[in-house]
């Protein structure tokens, strides 16, 4: 819990914000990275595989609406998170 209220607050937009784009597309990497590690030390868990593929998907759409509408913002966050090279 700690870890997700720090990512919050590294990424809101404004006091009150836990919702936006930005702040769904952190905790959703820093989902992804603990799944990530996750399933390297258990190939048969299928079923977190889905999971994982799912916030892939999530993430890779909100970072299209995200660089649709505010490219600035969508490249502030993809430099900050290390998501494209």
């Amino acid at each position: 819990m700690e870890a997700k209220t720090k990512t919050i607050e590294s990424f809101k937009l404004h006091e009150k914000d836990t919702g936006s784009a930005d702040v769904q597309i952190a905790l959703l990497t820093q989902r992804i990275n603990h799944l990530t590690e996750h399933l390297q030390g258990n190939n048969k868990d299928h079923s977190s595989r889905r999971g994982l593929l799912m916030m892939v998907g999530q993430r890779r759409r909100l970072l299209d609406y995200l660089h649709d509408t505010d490219k600035s913002r969508y490249q502030a966050i993809t430099k900050k998170l290390k998501l494209r090279h």
